[in-house]
């Protein structure tokens, strides 16, 4: 609809998908004009669970845009002042409304798109640009079900003016009776790596002091609210070696530090400071993220291929980096024997024991790539610490045949997992834990880049439930570069923007959730719904919904392109995925027929 008078101002004013995704010069600024379905939405969602759409506002002239109700006025002088308000009986019955404005980063084409949740309430609008706001609708698990009605409206002044409304849409909101498991409850294996030491640099607090565990805090918060299970410990230094960031013209960062302080006393014998270790599981586990506890550092550490990053322990076959304070010299050094090294990790594994977290640990090895000598890197190890379990981040089925002792859980890269399907199943039953899959910045669909399609979060969770796999694994969570909130591009011919993160190093310690965050959750939860229908024996229902997204067969697996055309593979339309709340609809009006 258009708003305007007095030679205020053209507006457009609508509804959109919660899926909606701006582009600044690609799409119009007014094009919620010719959506027919941007009058009016009809959202649906379960107890415990949230349904979101999108109010879009645009202009053929600035104009300042607020969703709060403080007096504002532009530092420029005159300027229209645009306010969304939100209307609905559904926020006296256990349901709360999130509004946030959704801010633009720049995509490695050049053009800014959005992404990033903001907490400003207002913000300068550009003439013919497109400003969209995401209006959330969270459900508690006593909500009252039920089919709710709201309204979002618009109003308009310039200074002193009263103001004047401007615009009006409609929506209804159905809860159903069915609720969803709090998150800590998921059964959907959610592992998103933690890089705590970026967080400390972004937010330049000491690590592991006080002040970056009040940040931490916040992040394991938005982390446990999607169901993650694993909690991330670095006990060496830089076992990522920086992805390597010394070759690149501009280089940020990335580098991760122990957890773990390591002292060598004035007699030659070593001590361990595990307090942060132990803060920090202790932490996580408030959060709900209490299946694992997932050790980096200790096996397959990544070695650049020019040596400047290397092994510094000797007669070792890994590249494991212990640095520790030395009391007698008064320096820091680095564990140059195997025996300290055997000593650092039989401590290690004696204090998980001392804690009974020993259950919970896994040894994580980060994409070896030779067979024979990853087996050599874990036989040592197990002979150093033979109560751990280990987990290993895959390219080929061979790691998974090879029936590696200790081995527990495997993470196929989504390549392996689809064309080495049939193999992967069969051995499926020798696996004695889970199995996840991942991606990173390949393959190119699906995946969570600013510039994958919307859906394409969505159908994460959806993908493992096809494979018949148990979750999903990214490495990306807060691996930002030196300055995100300027741009998120780095390394754009290897890593497309979006690779390195799912939320923003926000104000005050808090992380600005992204567009991808909630639709990755929408897809968690419709897994979790799923995995109800099938326990309840609608398992060829689920199996109905699976076929009516993807367009491929088992047989086909292996020759599936990971490069090409989106559409060839799954289905694009948020509909097709919604006839999951359909089929939910209908069994409480007592049919469950798609």
């Amino acid at each position: 609809m258009t708003a305007g008078g007095d030679g205020f101002v053209k507006m457009s004013f609508g509804l959109q998908s919660m899926y909606y995704k701006y582009a600044w010069g690609v799409n119009f600024w007014n094009e919620a004009e010719r959506d027919t379905e941007a009058k009016h939405r009809e959202l649906v969602c379960c107890r415990g669970d949230s349904a979101a759409m999108q109010a879009v506002v645009g202009a053929d002239s600035d104009f300042m845009l607020t969703v709060g109700t403080s007096a504002l006025f532009w530092k420029g002088g005159p300027l229209p002042i645009v306010r969304v308000e939100l209307h609905s009986n559904a926020l006296q019955e256990g349901i709360r409304a999130e509004i946030k404005l959704i801010g633009l980063v720049e995509d490695d084409d050049g053009t800014r798109k959005a992404d990033m949740l903001l907490d400003e309430r207002h913000m300068f609008v550009e003439k013919r640009r497109l400003q969209q706001v995401w209006i959330e609708f969270h459900a508690s698990a006593d909500a009252r079900p039920g089919l709710y009605s709201g309204k979002i409206r618009l109003f308009t002044h310039t200074l002193f003016e009263d103001e004047e409304p401007a615009g009006e849409l409609a929506f209804s909101l159905k809860v159903l009776e069915r609720v969803l498991p709090a998150p800590s409850q998921y059964g959907f294996y959610l592992d998103l790596w933690q890089h705590n030491s970026n967080i400390a640099r972004k937010y330049q607090v000491p690590l592991w002091s006080d002040e970056h565990f009040a940040i931490i805090d916040r992040y394991l918060e938005s982390l446990g609210q999607l169901g993650q299970k694993a909690a991330t410990l670095v006990v060496s230094e830089i076992p990522w070696s920086g992805q390597g960031t010394h070759t690149d013209a501009e280089p940020s960062d990335l580098f991760e530090y122990n957890i773990v302080g390591v002292n060598r006393r004035m007699d030659g014998t070593f001590s361990y400071d595990y307090s942060a270790l132990d803060r920090y599981v202790e932490l996580a586990r408030r959060h709900g993220i209490a299946e694992e506890i997932e050790l980096f550092g200790l096996l397959n550490v990544w070695q650049t291929r020019d040596g400047v990053y290397g092994a510094p322990i000797r007669d070792y076959p890994d590249g494991i980096r212990i640095r520790y304070y030395d009391e007698a010299t008064g320096t820091f050094r680095f564990m140059r024997e195997r025996v300290e090294l055997e000593h650092y990790v039989r401590a290690l594994e004696a204090h998980f024991k001392a804690k009974g977290w020993t259950g919970r640990v896994r040894i994580m090895a980060d994409e070896p790539a030779d067979l024979a000598q990853f087996g050599e890197r874990l036989s040592a190890l197990r002979r150093m610490a033979p109560s751990f379990a280990y987990k290993i981040a895959i390219n080929h089925a061979e790691f998974i045949a090879a029936k590696l002792e200790g081995m527990r859980d495997y993470v196929p890269k989504l390549n392996c997992a689809l064309h080495e399907f049939d193999r992967i199943r069969e051995l499926r039953s020798q696996v004695a834990g889970r199995m996840l899959y991942y991606v990173c910045n390949n393959p190119r669909r699906p995946n969570t880049f600013i510039g994958s399609p919307s859906i394409e979060c969505r159908i994460i969770p959806w993908l493992a439930a096809r494979l018949q796999l148990d979750g999903f694994l990214r490495w990306n969570y807060t691996v930002w570069p030196d300055r995100p909130l300027e741009s998120i591009r780095y390394r754009p011919s290897h890593w497309p923007a979006g690779e390195t993160n799912f939320v923003y190093p926000g104000a005050g310690g808090k992380p600005l959730l992204s567009l991808r965050y909630k639709w990755l959750q929408r897809g968690i939860r419709d897994f979790e719904l799923m995995r109800q229908l099938a326990d309840e024996g609608l398992t060829a229902q689920v199996g109905a919904l699976l076929s009516g997204v993807f367009r491929f067969k088992d047989e086909e697996l292996g020759a599936v392109s990971l490069s090409g055309d989106a559409e060839k593979l799954y289905s694009l339309e948020p509909a097709d995925y919604d006839r999951l709340f359909g089929l939910l609809e209908a069994m409480e009006e007592g049919g469950v027929c798609l």
